[in-house]
């Protein structure tokens, strides 16, 4: 379960409503959850206890899908996809792997987004916008002068802006999923102890390695 709650349906206004309608058929989607897509949908449900928040989430995707947008929707989504990846979001990778099968991406290139420095499927725009994505995410910003020129070769200034806005908004997204636990990213933390036998517990588990040998 999510760790806010969520919104029924008969509490949203008017305007959640319809998107709730659009999404969920007319059902409540916190007492029969579940999204043509197959998530729980429950991004939604909880985003929608801040009513301006919810409508500023949905004024973004307008904005990257408005076919005003000058960054080619291939190249969008493969920094969307690949920032849900190095931000270790299930629900922001999957989905986006849903949307890039959508506007076009093949299935080697989806496949070999994990592992792209290794893959020979990309052309040399993708490439750029990878390593650019990779830097952005992974650096936190810290773009090198070099990534940036061999973006640059490609992509205009413009083309540019909204990638690094588009992809910012999504590691936005992949953090805010994994720190509410919504969607695919309602798991546990997986780092824990891992408990040693009732023999060993409380024992010294390096003792004696790297000590001097005595003799």
């Amino acid at each position: 379960m999510p760790r806010l709650r969520q919104v029924p349906r008969a509490e949203a206004p008017a305007d959640v409503q319809t998107v709730y309608d659009m999404l969920f058929g007319g059902r409540c989607p916190v007492a029969e959850p579940g999204t043509a897509t197959g998530t729980p949908g429950d991004w939604w449900t909880v985003f929608a206890l801040v009513p301006d928040c919810f409508r500023h989430a949905v004024a973004g995707f307008a904005f990257y899908r408005s076919p005003r947008r000058k960054l080619d929707p291939k190249l969008r989504e493969l920094g969307q996809t690949r920032a849900g990846f190095l931000r270790e979001s299930q629900f922001v990778f999957s989905q986006h792997c849903k949307a890039s099968r959508h506007v076009g991406l093949s299935e080697d290139k989806i496949r070999a987004i994990p592992s792209w420095p290794g893959a020979d499927v990309f052309e040399p725009v993708e490439r750029a916008v990878l390593a650019y994505v990779d830097e952005l995410v992974l650096q936190n910003g810290r773009v090198q002068d070099a990534t940036f020129e061999r973006l640059r070769a490609h992509l205009s200034d413009e083309e540019i802006l909204e990638l690094t806005y588009i992809t910012a908004l999504y590691e936005m997204h992949a953090i805010t999923t994994r720190a509410l636990r919504l969607e695919y990213d309602d798991v546990p933390e997986r780092i824990v102890e891992v408990a040693a036998p009732p023999a060993a517990r409380g024992a010294d588990f390096m003792g004696g390695v790297g000590a001097e040998e005595k003799g």
